[in-house]
Formats: C-alpha cells, structure tokens, sequence
C-alpha cells in the first residue's frame, strides 16, 4: 500500500547561521571587555532535536560555530559530585556522566578545541571522584572543586562572600571566550560562571556572562511549533515556555524564554549588582545570544517538521507510562501540546497507514514514509516482524524490485530461527530488523538483486516509520543506526 504527501523541505539556512551566530559571540565578547564566559545549553554534538524540528540544521552546528572560534576559545566541562556518586546516565547514550566527560573531551581535542579543565561541583568527596580526577589528570586536564553553598542561589549576601563563591576554587583561563558546557542538566554550569565572575572581579579582571540556548527560540511566537516541540522534548522536566515579563516591561517587546530562565533572572541580577555595582542585562532574553530564529528560511517546513516531532515525544511520554516510567501528568501535557499544535496523532502519515494495514490484515503491522512521501508498509509473518517487513520492503521500492521477489532464500530463515530458538533463548522465531540486514547481506554475494537492496540503505536516513506493536531494543537500534525516526504503541506488559 502506498500515498503520498507533500515531501519535506530544508526550512532553515545553517550557513547564514554560523556566521551571524559566531560574529554575535564576538560582539558579547567586546561589550565586557577581557573576557566572557558563555554557558553552552543543550548539545555540542549530536544535537538532534534541533536538526530534526529544523530542517537544514546539521547535528553539530553548534560545534561547527565553536570552530570558528577556536583561536579564542578555551572549554571548561562541569561535573555534579553527586552524578559520579550516583552514576548518573546520560538517557541518549547510555553512558555515566563522568565517561561522557572523558568521551567529550576527546572529541573537543580530536576537533583541535581546547579543553583547559574539568570543574566538580557540589563537591563532597563522594565516592568515584579521585578515580575520576586521576583519568583527567592523565590526560592533562587540570581539576577544580566547587562547594555547596547554603542559601544558593537566593541568598546573594552569603553567596557573594569568602564563604560563598570565595571557597571555590578559581579556575585559570587565558582565552576570551570560555565555553562553560556538560554531560547533562543539573551539572552546575551557571554557578560555575557566576563563581568565577566573582573571582575575576577580585583580580580586577572585566569578564562578563552569556547563555547559549538553542530553544526556546526567542523572537518566535510563544505557540511556534518549534517552541512548542521543546515544550514537548522536556516534558519530562516540566519545562514550559513562557512570555518573558522583564524584557516586556524592559522593551515593551514580546519574546519567548522557559519558566526556569525567568524564574532564576531576579537572583543573577542581584548577583551581578553585588558583584559589580549593575547589572548588564535588564531581562533574561538579554542574557541570550541565540540567532537560530533569524535564519529560518521556511516558517511552514519548520512548523511540519515540529509537528512530526511533537507527535513522536507524545508516542514516547506513553511509553514510559505504560514502562512506569513516568506519572500520567506528562502523557496529559503533551496531549495538550499537541492540541496547542492544532494536531492529532493522526497526522502522522505513517501512524495512520498502518493502522489502516493492522485493521486489513489484521495482524501486527508497519509503515515507513519515504522522503519522497510514498508511503511502504509490512506486516508481521511466520518469518519477520514488522519492524523488519517493511524495512524489507522499502529497500525493495526504493531499488525498483518486484515486491513478489524473494530477496533471502526461504531456507535461509530456518538456520537463523534455530539459532534463536535453540540456542539463544528466544521465544519468538521471527527475524529482527538487524538480522534480516545480515541476512540480506549475505544473499547480495550471489544475489544481484540483493546487493542493490543494500545499496539504497542510505536512503532511508530522515524517513518516517510507525509500528503497532512494542519494539524490541534490537529493532529500535536498528532503525536508530539507519537514521530513521519511528514511533510504536507499546503494550501493557
């Protein structure tokens, strides 16, 4: 079964970005004088989210930006004590926060960035910690501490005090522009930036503070649905975009922060007015240098993208409800972002046909929109899952082979289900989507067919796809490695 909708356009200029986003960098630079140091929000690398609900946005234009810039720039990672205790887990890789650390500093170095040192605050001497430090310091990374503070960050008197920020230690930079970045939220960027500002007023030294934040996009309308598909990115943290009060009252403008921003600004004014007397920014969208809204070249392919992405975050928050995972609140939220959206889970293309496949054949099913917008689907079978069936079948169409056309012998499947069945424990004889791959590269070497299957793989980056049935982690890898950006209906367990 196939159909069509209008194919996905890039809807926004990343070259245009990196040049007025980086010439922007220099400027905040200028305005403090010596030095400025710039909270890095969000990610430096991979940055997914934003490639997705921009299209046109590659994955490390942030890091591409930093490049420009390197002659100027020194890095500075941060670390929570707490996180290397409690081995906290990155949620996307899988990975603790402090071998993260160790992961991002070895591709800052493989770029030819600087990293100058590794910050660890709330620092107690937890457990884990002089592991850790003995790593960085092989690699010649120098270590700093930074201590809990009683009454942070609400209490300026005492925060801006020997025995407040003066307890911490001062890092050493020798660059302008000192990027402040982290394996995650909630590692302490902007305490370490306020603190040093503290310590570079002391030494008599001009350093002023930035924040680089991707999302929410400030000069957006607050229900953009770009806006909107961060709301529903961290619905999870129960972030919510927010008109920002300060810059209205400020500027009698209207622009677009998230609640934790504008909630914080009252006490880093304060902080900033202890430190030096004012305080530089009169709003927290002041303190901003974010240019992605100005290089949206097509507000209507970055809305349809948004939507997909606030569909697939709704489809992901009732996953972990059903996994327990999560209250019931956050499933609620994003219905209700989706409703602020204008959308339903029906407008998805993909969720739809298969569906429509699941109720025709009445068995588990699939489908997979293709960048063109045609529409593949599968079904469950004696052989392979969905997940698998209507992998097998977009390779099919995209190589222009008869859908009837055995690509992998019937007599191959029997040795693999075994394998599974006999010997690996498995319970359900049919193949994953990664065996069938393996599978279907092993007939390529005698099968001429097979082998232009494979070659069209590449062209499934950026598709569509919805399964009705739970995925395994098998399968949901699979389809993460091939780049396509799928949804399920998990099931009560």
């Amino acid at each position: 079964m196939s159909g069509r909708n209008k194919h996905m356009k890039l809807g926004f200029d990343n070259e245009k970005y990196l040049k007025m986003q980086s010439e922007h960098i220099m400027e905040r630079i200028e305005k403090f004088g010596d030095k400025l140091y710039l909270e890095f929000g969000g990610k430096l690398f991979d940055d997914f989210h934003a490639s997705r609900v921009l299209p046109g946005f590659s994955p490390d234009s942030k890091l591409q930006m930093l490049m420009t810039l390197k002659d100027k720039a020194e890095i500075v990672m941060v670390i929570n004590g707490n996180d290397i205790e409690q081995n906290k887990i990155r949620s996307d890789l899988q990975i603790p926060y402090d071998e993260d650390v160790l992961r991002l500093i070895e591709e800052f170095r493989n770029k030819g960035l600087y990293v100058s040192s590794v910050v660890i605050t709330q620092f107690n001497k937890q457990q884990g910690i002089d592991r850790f430090t003995r790593k960085l310091k092989k690699q010649n990374i120098a270590v700093y501490h930074h201590y809990y503070i009683d009454g942070y960050p609400t209490n300026t008197k005492a925060i801006i005090s020997e025995k407040g920020f003066g307890k911490n230690d001062y890092i050493k930079t020798t660059r302008p522009l000192v990027v402040v970045t982290a394996p995650g939220p909630g590692s302490g960027k902007m305490a370490t930036c306020l603190s040093q500002l503290y310590h570079e007023n002391k030494r008599g030294i001009k350093a002023g503070y930035a924040k680089y934040e991707t999302f929410p996009i400030w000069n957006l309308d607050l229900n953009d649905c770009v806006n909107l598909a961060y709301e529903a990115a961290t619905a999870d943290l129960n972030d919510v975009n927010m008109i920002d009060p300060f810059h209205l009252q400020a500027y009698q403008k209207v622009t677009v922060n998230y609640n934790r921003d504008v909630e914080i600004y009252p006490v880093l004014r304060n902080i900033f007015e202890e430190i030096y007397g004012t305080c530089p920014y009169k709003s927290p969208t002041d303190m901003g240098v974010n240019m992605a809204g100005n290089c949206i070249s097509d507000p209507e392919a970055t809305k349809k993208a948004s939507q997909q992405e606030i569909i697939r975050r709704y489809f992901a928050s009732k996953t972990r409800f059903i996994n327990d995972e999560c209250l019931i609140d956050e499933v609620n939220k994003q219905e209700l972002i989706m409703q602020q959206a204008g959308i339903t889970e029906l407008d998805r293309q993909c969720v739809k046909v298969a569906r429509e496949k699941e109720k025709q054949c009445k068995s588990l099913a699939g489908a997979l929109e293709l960048d063109d917008g045609t529409v593949i689907t599968g079904r469950n079978s004696d052989l392979m899952g969905p997940c698998a069936a209507v992998l097998m079948n977009a390779l099919k169409h995209l190589a222009k082979i008869d859908d009837r056309k055995d690509l992998i012998e019937k007599s191959a499947f029997a040795p693999i289900q075994n394998l599974k069945t006999e010997y690996l424990g498995s319970v359900n004889p049919r193949l994953h989507s990664n065996e069938i791959l393996i599978a279907l590269s092993l007939s390529a070497q005698t099968n001429k067919d097979a082998q232009e299957a494979l070659n069209h793989l590449k062209e499934l980056r950026n598709t569509q796809a919805h399964i009705t049935s739970d995925l395994s982690e098998v399968d949901l890898n699979t389809f993460k490695q091939l780049g396509i950006q799928v949804t399920y209906e998990a099931q009560k367990r």
